[in-house]
């Protein structure tokens, strides 16, 4: 009976050593590494997967909603040639955290207003509590700089996914406007708590209207002021929507820029983005297979765009504003994404669109941020779908923008269609471009078929015809930009103000990721070829123009049409 203990304890022993010795070395060389052993024993077994870096485990296997692995923070780039490190002072796996809670429905409505319109009264107050806040030390996550650093994080993939190498990037996907839109809650509710004031609102830079298109004069001092910005682009300068550092007309007359503005948001919000993947940004999910890369329309411009518009043409990636990292340290920066985030309501008004019951990944993906009290809260996207439950709104302006449809052409659409079917005797590169795509150093012109047309208003009004461009790949470190247009008879006449331009895309550089994904460009095109008298061919003729010289080192894989409901 002994030596059958002795036996028993020795096998138990050796057990233990090839086991546990394993998962010991795995977690000193890698944390994550060990959460995936622990997931596939526990799936054997019968236990489902965690969702969250505690290693809490769930019931849905199904639920590929995105979180963070708290522990993982760690240096990212910012640039290429640039390593920065904007994680807090501690990690914030070791602090408590809550669940997010809806103020007190009996709490002020905080109204944003334009920051055009606004008083001496609300600028005062304002920058009282950017001074204070300024001033706070880094250890204080309410401090401006640590609010910054924020955006730092996770737009540069500083924060891993639970149980992978993955960082989370929050741009180029449908998680675009709704972290912003946490981001801006718990930033403006620390302003106004640092100086007793539970009515402030952050204003609005409203760029989309002719009489705010200029950045805010008071912006130009302190403590609102960033000395890295485009002097050029001092207020009273009307700013470019569409803006190319390259190929902008700077000596555009106001009135000219302010039309081009107008009709460019509307085929933004309009006219290229009737439904939510094309205006938010492609579906990310918590797998392998759902990771994606493709931004929403008004992610490319006027997003992109007015951030290099705004940064320092000094600045080696026109920091502040223009790169990612630094965005945050300009206090315009949060009047930029009011905007935005206001013309995110906008448009689910115009298109009568209910996120409430949406994809229920997107709904359960959750973020975390330090609210005014300096407590960590843990947030989920269904969280911020209605700003009256967040208790603020916007102040109510007029949008010029809405009746700006575009024109097609000064070439009557009977000769443009004539001069197209000429084009059927030339020789055109397929609309698939095969393994290592076509380099964008010059203008691409393609036929791309369409398989269903002379569709009736009904079937347009349930299904909106996509164009893609697919796979496309760029330089991490390189300002990339072209434009997409339909059915172009002479390119040397063409402009983002005719009907023929159907979008553009912009890519700001960023610092290095773990993979080399593509990306996917997107927008609905029904309407602009309802208005070029195109929606009853088989085919169309789409064009390429590259905007910028970093194209020569862009490649795209093909163009296709899609049809989405």
């Amino acid at each position: 009976m002994e030596a059958a203990k002795k036996w028993g304890f020795a096998v138990t022993l050796i057990f233990i050593m090839f086991a546990v010795l394993p998962l010991t070395l795995l977690v000193l060389r890698d944390p994550n590494e060990s959460w995936k052993l622990m997931d596939t024993v526990l799936g054997v077994l019968g236990i489902v997967d965690s969702d969250e870096s505690s290693g809490g485990y769930k019931i849905d296997k199904e639920d590929l909603s995105v979180s963070l692995n708290l522990t993982s923070c760690h240096s990212s780039y910012g640039r290429p040639d640039l390593l920065v490190y904007c994680c807090p002072p501690r990690s914030i796996a070791e602090e408590p955290v809550i669940d997010f809670q809806f103020p007190d429905p009996s709490s002020p409505l905080r109204i944003r207003r334009p920051a055009h319109r606004v008083g001496r009264g609300f600028i005062a107050k304002y920058k009282k509590a950017l001074l204070i806040m300024k001033s706070l030390p880094y250890s204080d996550p309410r401090s401006f700089r640590r609010q910054a650093d924020m955006h730092c994080i996770f737009c540069t993939g500083a924060y891993d996914q639970p149980h992978s190498h993955r960082p989370l990037d929050i741009h180029r996907k449908w998680f675009f406007f709704p972290w912003h839109r946490m981001l801006l809650h718990f930033h403006e509710r620390i302003v106004g708590s640092l100086i007793g004031d539970d009515t402030f609102a952050l204003p609005f830079w409203n760029w989309d209207s002719p009489d705010g298109m200029a950045m805010p004069e008071w912006y130009m001092h302190s403590p609102f002021f960033d000395n890295q910005r485009d002097v050029s682009h001092f207020p009273p300068k009307v700013s470019d929507l569409n803006y190319d550092y390259e190929k902008t007309d700077e000596n555009m007359e106001n009135k000219e820029r302010m039309h081009l503005n107008m009709v460019f948001m509307y085929n933004q919000m309009v006219s290229g983005a009737k439904k939510p993947e094309l205006f938010m940004g492609c579906p990310y999910k918590n797998s392998e297979e759902g990771a994606c890369d493709g931004p929403g329309t008004i992610e490319s411009a006027p997003h992109n765009t007015m951030h290099t518009w705004v940064g320092s043409d000094f600045n080696v990636r026109r920091e502040d504003m223009g790169a990612f990292y630094s965005a945050a340290r300009d206090p315009s920066f949060y009047a930029h994404h009011s905007n935005l985030d206001r013309l995110w309501e906008v448009w689910k008004q115009i298109h009568k669109v209910d996120l409430q019951t949406f994809d229920p990944d997107w709904l359960n993906s959750s973020f975390y941020f330090h609210d005014e009290n300096s407590q960590l809260v843990r947030i989920k996207v269904r969280d911020v779908l209605d700003t009256t439950k967040l208790r603020y709104v916007y102040e109510e302006v007029d949008l010029p923008w809405l009746n700006t449809r575009p024109k097609p052409n000064s070439i009557p659409s009977k000769i443009a269609n004539h001069a197209l079917k000429i084009r059927e005797n030339r020789t055109i590169l397929s609309a698939e471009l095969g393994p290592g795509g076509w380099n964008l150093e010059s203008s691409i012109t393609v036929k791309v078929g369409r398989s269903k047309f002379n569709r009736r208003k009904q079937e347009k009004d349930e299904e909106e015809e996509i164009l893609v461009v697919h796979g496309i790949a760029v330089r991490i470190d390189e300002y990339v930009k072209f434009d997409v247009y339909i059915n172009v008879v002479d390119e040397s006449k063409i402009e983002p103000g005719f009907r023929e331009f159907a979008g553009t895309f912009v890519h700001i550089p960023h610092g290095k990721m773990d993979d080399d994904r593509k990306t996917n460009l997107k927008f609905g095109i029904s309407e602009v070829l309802e208005d070029l008298e195109a929606d009853r061919d088989e085919s169309i003729w789409v064009t390429l123009l590259p905007m910028t010289k970093s194209c020569t080192n862009t490649t795209i894989d093909g163009i296709r049409i899609e049809y989405m409901r």
